[in-house]
């Protein structure tokens, strides 16, 4: 009989232990829950700083970051095993094939404008390069010197100008590739004659890698094909001339939502456009996907 009690006292304590368990966990919603990003290399530090401040203000959302160069974590989304990724572009329709099968729908949102810029030694007095010196380079068509160097081969930033080039292959000779955008800094500031690749945001942020490396490298002007915007002069990639898109070499950066639930990966993705996510991109020196107004209260002190 006190064997039969035993059992039944512990069972119950079982079922209340299991109670608690589920009265503990997160509820998932637009402010909690847990999700995963994967997210392009080359936006992995404005993002970081969008997390922590989104994760200080609901406490309870757990999101974590998966960052790689595009090739490396497309195919993670593709397939379903993360379903929310940040990229420079929009999905091709043959690369939505998984989620329609599954019926599940996918919602692209931009919420920053990125510039891609141009580098060159401190010590070169040529400054200033046009689209179509970039395409010739890209086709293996240049009647300069001028070369090209990238972060690495499977970047979405060679991806970007394959495409602008209208090339399925880079060419034998004045394009290279490294591993990161540090190494392209690093190499264009101790080697003359080199064009470095890198995404505005790299330059601007505080990376003390290569804090000692910028006072030797200087962005250059690109001019646009005649009859596109940005064809009147040599841009550099500042903010403003991101904003109003006369610089030529501009992409959008997107997040792709394909979790199929109202909840923390919906709520994150609103939040990167609200007025705080956007003053986030603001001050990173990237353009916004809109420009957040601001309202001023005028007292009569009379």
């Amino acid at each position: 009989m006190k064997k039969i009690i035993f059992l039944l006292i512990f069972a119950v304590g079982i079922v209340v232990s299991c109670n608690r368990k589920k009265t503990n966990k997160i509820p998932e919603t637009r402010t909690s829950g847990i999700t995963k990003i994967l997210v392009d290399e080359s936006f992995a530090r404005i993002l970081d700083d969008q997390v922590m401040v989104f994760k200080s203000e609901y406490h309870d959302a757990s999101v974590t970051t998966i960052a790689g160069n595009e090739y490396k974590i497309l195919p993670k989304f593709l397939n379903g095993e993360v379903k929310m990724i940040i990229l420079s572009r929009r999905l091709k329709p043959s690369e939505e094939s998984y989620y329609n099968q599954m019926k599940v729908p996918i919602f692209t949102d931009r919420f920053a404008i990125d510039g891609i810029a141009l580098i060159t030694n401190a010590d070169n007095l040529d400054t200033n390069i046009t689209v179509n010196e970039v395409n010739d380079i890209m086709r293996g068509n240049s009647k300069g010197n001028k070369k090209l160097v990238f972060d690495n081969a499977s970047s979405s930033t060679v991806r970007y100008f394959m495409d602008s080039a209208k090339v399925v292959q880079l060419p034998k000779a004045g394009v290279y590739t490294l591993q990161t955008n540090n190494d392209v800094i690093k190499y264009v500031a101790e080697n003359k004659g080199y064009i470095g690749v890198v995404g505005v945001n790299w330059l601007l942020e505080s990376n003390k890698d290569i804090l000692s490396y910028l006072p030797r490298i200087k962005t250059m002007g690109v001019k646009n094909i005649s009859g596109k915007k940005g064809s009147d002069s040599y841009y550099k990639p500042t903010q403003n001339a991101l904003i109003n898109g006369v610089y030529p070499f501009l992409r959008n950066v997107y997040l792709i939502n394909a979790e199929g639930r109202d909840g923390l990966g919906t709520g994150f993705a609103n939040w990167l456009n609200s007025p705080r996510g956007q003053l986030i991109v603001l001050k990173s020196g990237l353009g916004p996907h809109k420009m957040i107004s601001r309202d001023f209260n005028i007292k009569n002190t009379n």
